[in-house]
């Protein structure tokens, strides 16, 4: 079993606020398949409660979430179909199962920003 944890964090730059409710799936991703690991929603700081990715869950290798964001923004503003960013897929790699690995997302309806934070 690893330490090792993945977290993440969605800013509403559109709203200037926490993506609170926004929904995602984690993938592990194995010879070119995507595994689901498990489906999460974020909390009141756009924040996941929990780790998404822990224990026996995180392992080296190539992950990818999915954030729903144009489902979310669909609530503030009023978009024409097909929106412009609807799911937003981020696809990495974890190197050392023994790190704290954190995804953050800065997004609106139209543009979104990733990188790995702390």
């Amino acid at each position: 079993m690893s330490n090792g944890y993945l977290t993440t964090h969605i800013l509403d730059t559109y709203n200037g606020t926490p993506g609170k409710g926004i929904k995602g799936v984690i993938y592990k991703i194995k010879n070119d398949n995507k595994i689901k690991i498990k489906d999460f929603t974020l909390n009141e700081d756009g924040r996941s409660q929990t780790p998404i990715l822990e224990k026996n869950d995180f392992e080296i290798g190539k992950y990818e979430i999915v954030f729903f964001c144009g489902e979310y923004f669909k609530k503030f503003v009023k978009l024409k179909e097909p929106v412009f960013l609807d799911d937003v897929v981020i696809r990495f790699g974890i190197n050392d199962p023994n790190a704290h690995y954190h995804v953050p997302l800065l997004v609106s309806p139209w543009s979104y920003s990733t990188y790995r934070g702390s």
